[in-house]
């Protein structure tokens, strides 16, 4: 008896390639977004001495432009949680653009630093929303066998943003008022802000859940203090800001603890702000560690080097930009590369060379001199590009893979504070081992050029031997299991 095949496009294989497409759509928009947001945050890199002669302003004043930035995302990333739990995909998406969008107006028409420094929080505001909602939002639609790939375009984000930020703000500066880099800028976001309203769809199921609010207040004392306390050694290379040093730390320090033991408290009521069960996954804990170490080490050379360069070798803002050019894309060609070896080998044969590369790039950092030449200084920048790339998307994935599907969004928030907190930390240590240093030479009757190469050894040779412990976590870094756990 002869049998008439089916059609191939059954209304069951519609609904998937529908489904597909659908979230293709929502995770390229989220990317885009995200991208945009995240080289943003340091764009202003290398426009501070140019907001000092035209805004008439002092370095410690226009480097509240940065701090404000930290500030304000370390705030609110750790809200995050209760956000993506509360409301919908696309009002949460619409509420960081919109923030972001509006941030990037105010800081392009502001007339002085007052105003220009309101814009910077607004605009880390919507930042501090976008990454842990194109996080979750991954983690919910992506099956864990080919989540690798997708986390190889999220690391492109992630690390390739932040690196060629300073690159394209040496560019426009070279030619364009500072305020370009605003108004180049918010086309882009008004233009992902359209998209996002007219095409995404939600793609979560948001619940109840309460909102603790001395939790909010604790978290934002608490961790707003460490990132102000950290930045504030930046600031005052080494001795602190406009108020002692150890008071915003131990202040921060002190809340933090708090925060910690009521959301410990709250946490089997389903009533905390940032759920710590995450930390009980062991594959969670080390990951974060270790991207911690690696935060650090991305935030402290971007500061550092650009020193380097324009301060010891003589050279520009444009050409000190455009030698961080090759390593940024470096991270970006290989982030997807890296993606799909995860999802074939896994996660520690890659984070052990990765970690290995990169201290090895802050060895060879730290015997930077005045002598020495471009090719040495853009070789160790690839190597700590080519490290980064293999220790960030085996991270996201390892970390955020491990965890039951209802603390993904806690996760995404704590991997966020993390990285902030560990980016201002960087940017701390780096800047404090440097200028001591430089003062002990000065005192020692070194000229400025000498001493500064002499800080920037210092600088550098502290991050090599932090290195040294990521690697030692390295070998304890694992492949999420296939089925996530259903509980904790």
């Amino acid at each position: 008896m002869h049998t008439e095949a089916l059609p191939a496009d059954t209304p069951a294989e519609d609904s998937a390639t529908d489904t597909a497409t659908r979230d293709r759509l929502v995770i390229a928009l989220l990317l885009v977004s995200a991208f945009t947001v995240i080289l943003n945050e340091t764009i202003m890199s290398v426009a501070l001495p140019r907001l000092m002669v035209d805004l008439k302003v002092t370095a410690n004043a226009a480097q509240w432009l940065t701090t404000a930035f930290l500030l304000t995302m370390a705030t609110v990333i750790p809200v995050t949680g209760f956000l993506l739990q509360r409301f919908h995909t696309r009002s949460v998406f619409f509420a960081a653009m919109s923030f972001f969008s509006l941030g990037t107006f105010l800081c392009a028409i502001s007339p002085s630093l007052g105003p220009l420094i309101v814009g910077r929080v607004v605009q880390a505001i919507g930042t501090a929303i976008m990454m842990p909602l194109l996080m979750t939002t991954v983690m919910t639609l992506v099956p864990p066998a080919v989540r690798g790939k997708t986390m190889g375009n999220i690391s492109i984000v992630i690390s390739v943003a932040p690196a060629i930020g300073p690159t394209i703000s040496g560019i426009i500066l070279s030619f364009l008022d500072w305020r370009w880099m605003f108004w180049l800028v918010l086309p882009i976001g008004l233009g992902a802000l359209a998209l996002g309203y007219s095409k995404l769809v939600n793609v979560t199921t948001p619940r109840k859940v309460p909102l603790d609010i001395p939790s909010v207040v604790m978290s934002a004392i608490g961790f707003g203090g460490l990132v102000y306390g950290l930045s504030s050694i930046g600031e005052g290379h080494g001795e602190g800001g406009p108020v002692p040093l150890w008071a915003p730390l131990a202040v921060g320090g002190g809340v933090l603890a708090l925060f910690v033991w009521r959301q410990i408290r709250l946490a089997p009521r389903d009533r905390a702000l940032l759920d710590l069960r995450t930390f009980r996954v062991r594959v969670f804990t080390v990951s974060v560690i270790m991207m911690g170490f690696a935060m650090m080490s991305l935030f402290g050379m971007i500061i550092l080097l650009p020193i380097y360069m324009q301060n010891v070798l003589g050279l520009s803002a444009l050409q000190s930009g455009l030698m961080l050019l090759p390593g940024g894309l470096t991270m970006g060609l290989l982030a997807p590369f890296v993606g799909r070896m995860f999802d074939r080998l896994g996660a520690r044969k890659l984070v052990i060379p990765g970690a290995v590369a990169v201290s090895a790039a802050l060895w060879l950092m730290a015997s930077l001199g005045q002598d020495s030449g471009l090719p040495t200084v853009l070789l160790s920048h690839i190597v700590l590009s080519v490290g980064l790339a293999l220790l960030f998307t085996p991270l996201f994935a390892s970390s955020l893979g491990s965890l039951p599907k209802p603390l993904y969004s806690y996760g995404s928030a704590l991997l966020g504070t993390t990285q902030q907190i560990a980016g201002a930390a960087g940017i701390a240590l780096f800047v404090s081992v440097m200028s001591l240093r430089i003062g002990a030479r000065l005192a020692e009757g070194a000229d400025m050029v000498a001493a500064t190469a002499a800080g920037v050894r210092a600088g550098f040779l502290c991050g090599a031997a932090i290195s040294l412990a990521m690697i030692a976590a390295a070998f304890f870094v694992r492949r999420p299991p296939a089925v996530p756990p259903t509980d904790v």
